[in-house]
């Protein structure tokens, strides 16, 4: 299961346009804010998604609280209204960089006979407004699609490049899900929808394919976890009838197959359920496993495997909430051997693996603190894990990013900010693919 934990409140799933919606988020910072001192979350070949120095968040613009950016829900600026629906495109255009940067960003003629990006996302949002469906969803979800719709090509200019005479943006979906969470996080929007948001950036091209997929049932299956699938369709089919090419009603055709296929599976608007935590966790690590068979539970102890930005706060978590377990914290054994975190982390991580390896052969439970910002990151403890038979608990802890910067610059051993974006270039929340059980604490 994922537990959202509020200080005190505790929240399950990824459910949207209800209560657990309305939790508390702060604005942090804009991002555009002539004559601040910033520092820059640096795209190879892309401009620079701007980001505050520690201690400097500033004060909130009149214009975003009249936009109402800072809501208890996912309320994102510009969103078509009712009655009229309008799409004020001049208006997203001045306010955001990224908006500006796909204008002359080329695209392959035989997919993209429109023009640029610039041309084709504002296509795509002409077309999503149009959408009786979409019209009718509650307005966090309305929300949700416009934003993943706005920014569902939002990694192009830095993954565009021509091989073999022809233009290609390969990799776009999986950095566009990186750079959509850093913006919306910029912005404060709340948790579960951020995430929701960024997912379906990830996921945007899944529908056309998928049906045609020889693994289709384990995609499906591996999306409908952190991304809603009729949400996702939605965002498929505008990103389909946003164009000029040829094949449009194919495209068409198959993301109404896979809103079926989803509807079949059981997952049309929620993750696709297991019969129980190590099921699902086996399934998604090993191939060919039945979904539905109850896996007998061999486990013989649990890993908390932390994960957060550094500052944001996975230490208190660990002295306030945590077990009395033995602690691999690789700050630790950072400072006992010497090493800087802008050095070679290699022989911090081995020594941190051999301790894991101590624990596991005595069958003790222990915690892993780490920064574990990454799914790659992950899975070197997570593998590790497995292999000897462990529970996993992925314990994510996460902050605003004026209080991050803030609390990093009080921390004893603070982090570079250069290394903090190094990480944000790499962040990726965890989701229940990975683990037994993940439990989201923000503060």
């Amino acid at each position: 299961m994922i537990g959202i934990n509020r200080r005190s409140a505790t929240e399950n799933g990824y459910a949207l346009g209800d209560p657990a919606l309305k939790s508390r988020a702060k604005l942090t910072w804009s991002l555009r804010r002539p004559g601040r001192r910033l520092l820059h979350l640096f795209f190879k070949g892309h401009k620079s998604v701007p980001l505050y120095a520690r201690g400097t968040g500033p004060a909130l613009p009149k214009r975003q609280l009249e936009q109402g950016i800072i809501r208890r829900r996912m309320n994102f600026p510009f969103t078509p209204q009712p009655h009229d629906w309008r799409l004020d495109w001049d208006a997203l255009r001045d306010e955001f960089q990224f908006v500006r940067d796909m204008e002359g960003c080329p695209q392959d003629p035989v997919y993209h006979a429109e023009g640029d990006v610039a041309i084709h996302t504002r296509m795509v949002c002409e077309s999503l407004v149009e959408n009786r469906r979409w019209r009718e969803l509650a307005p966090a979800e309305r929300a949700i699609v416009f934003a993943a719709s706005l920014l569902h090509d939002v990694a192009k200019p830095a993954t565009t490049r021509e091989e073999n005479g022809r233009v290609t943006s390969r990799g776009h979906s999986k950095r566009g899900e990186i750079m959509a969470r850093a913006l919306l996080w910029q912005m404060g929007a709340p948790f579960q929808a951020r995430e929701q948001a960024a997912n379906l950036v990830r996921y945007h091209q899944l529908p056309f394919f998928l049906i045609d997929s020889h693994d289709a049932r384990r995609k499906l299956f591996t999306a409908s976890q952190t991304a809603r699938c009729d949400l996702l369709a939605l965002v498929a089919e505008a990103d389909a009838r946003g164009r000029i090419c040829d094949d449009r009603r194919r495209l068409l055709d198959n993301i109404a197959l896979f809103a079926q296929y989803s509807l079949e599976q059981g997952c049309p608007n929620a993750p696709r359920k297991f019969p129980s935590d190590h099921s699902r966790f086996l399934y998604f690590r090993k191939e060919d496993r039945d979904p539905d068979y109850l896996a007998f539970d061999d486990t013989i102890c649990e890993v908390i495997v932390m994960s957060g930005l550094p500052g944001a706060g996975k230490d208190h978590w660990i002295a306030a909430s945590g077990p009395e377990w033995p602690v691999i914290s690789l700050d630790e054994l950072r400072h006992e051997m010497k090493i800087a975190p802008t050095e070679n982390q290699g022989p911090v991580v081995a020594r941190a693996r051999e301790n894991a390896r101590e624990c596991l052969r005595r069958k003790q439970s222990f915690i892993w603190n780490a920064t574990n910002i990454s799914r790659q990151l992950r899975e070197h403890c997570i593998s590790l894990c497995a292999a000897y038979n462990a529970r996993v608990r992925i314990v994510y802890v996460e902050t605003g990013a004026a209080a991050l910067a803030e609390q990093n610059r009080l921390r004893d051993r603070g982090v570079p900010p250069e290394v903090i974006n190094r990480l944000l270039a790499r962040w990726e929340p965890p989701d229940l693919t990975e683990a037994h059980r993940v439990e989201v604490v923000i503060r």
